[in-house]
């Protein structure tokens, strides 16, 4: 099983709707660690570290809309060098 540690940067109406408590309760239960953030520019930054297949479902869990009442317009991921992330949070 590798490791992968990916960041997607969302747009759309991400912020104020929930988001990042839906992207970390989605994360926990694909078992990543990691963090979602929102950014000064409208978007949210979400970074997930795990097994390769969980991130991939993570990231079009988020490409097919992510939660309910959140516009994704656009996500942009690349990947990252592992971290080792202990949970994951939501970070401000």
């Amino acid at each position: 099983m590798s490791k992968v540690s990916m960041a997607a940067y969302v747009a759309g109406s991400v912020q104020g709707v929930g988001f990042r408590y839906n992207t970390q309760r989605q994360a926990r239960s694909l078992n990543l660690t990691g963090y979602a953030y929102n950014m000064d520019d409208g978007r949210v930054e979400v970074v997930a570290e795990g097994d390769a297949d969980a991130v991939e479902q993570l990231i079009e869990w988020i490409k097919q809309g992510g939660p309910r009442g959140a516009r994704v317009d656009q996500v942009l991921t690349e990947p990252r060098p592992l971290q080792n992330f202990s949970q994951f949070k939501i970070k401000y």
